[in-house]
């Protein structure tokens, strides 16, 4: 008898080896190609960051015709989705997402610095909209604007939307926040050198700019001109 339970508890013991083995290979397996899967999408958006920089070069030396060109903006808006999906993965606090999240950051700037001297010297109106969150759990609305935001961006092609994490350890950051005078009282909009405090829904942006409806009646219109000529 007691041989018998020997061998049975010896069976239990090499079934719950197994099954443990197996269960630690099947989530080494996950966590690696995880792994690889940020890894990818950290090596395009380095080279996404890399091709906009060499943009911004380019674009400092193009005419008004060609400055109006919104494929640096396009390009900046699918990095920021890249950086949310990595953002997700790895959790706001990993190193390397803070680290790709100060690259964007710096180059949102740029391109709004940019776009400043543009209207200046081709005369031009752009919309934008300068927009501080955090993803701390202190900002219980932050959310919601940031849906509101991207729906716009989508609606109005023309609609640069400039997206700043509030606690982001970045000098360049804390210095738009202080040239701003941006409070912590999150979330925050600036438009048109006004900042406006708290969530504002897609209506009240609209209401705040105008202006959208001339860029969708623009994109329309250009639309139209385009589809004709084909």
């Amino acid at each position: 008898m007691r041989t018998l339970n020997a061998k049975k508890y010896i069976f239990v013991f090499f079934i719950t080896f197994a099954i443990f083995a197996t269960a630690l290979y099947i989530s080494s397996f996950a966590s690696n190609k995880r792994i690889e899967e940020i890894k990818s999408i950290e090596d395009k958006i380095a080279v996404d960051i890399l091709s906009s920089e060499t943009q911004y070069s380019l674009l400092a030396e193009s005419s008004c015709s060609d400055i109006g060109n919104p494929s640096l903006s396009e390009e900046l808006n699918s990095l920021a989705e890249k950086l949310s999906y990595t953002e997700g993965k790895l959790g706001a606090d990993n190193t390397e997402v803070l680290g790709l999240k100060r690259y964007y950051s710096l180059l949102e700037i740029k391109d709004y610095l940019l776009m400043k001297k543009v209207t200046e010297k081709c005369k031009t109106k752009t919309q934008v909209i300068l927009y501080f969150y955090s993803n701390k759990g202190d900002c219980t609305e932050c959310e919601r604007m940031g849906y509101v935001l991207t729906f716009l961006r989508n609606e109005y092609p023309g609609l640069r939307v400039y997206a700043f994490d509030y606690n982001l350890d970045l000098s360049a950051v804390r210095t738009l926040r202080s040239m701003l005078k941006i409070e912590n009282k999150l979330p925050a909009v600036v438009i048109n050198d006004k900042t406006y405090y708290g969530f504002k829904s897609i209506e009240d942006v609209e209401e705040i700019m105008p202006g959208l409806k001339t860029l969708k009646e623009t994109a329309t219109s250009t639309s139209a001109t385009t589809t004709k000529k084909n």
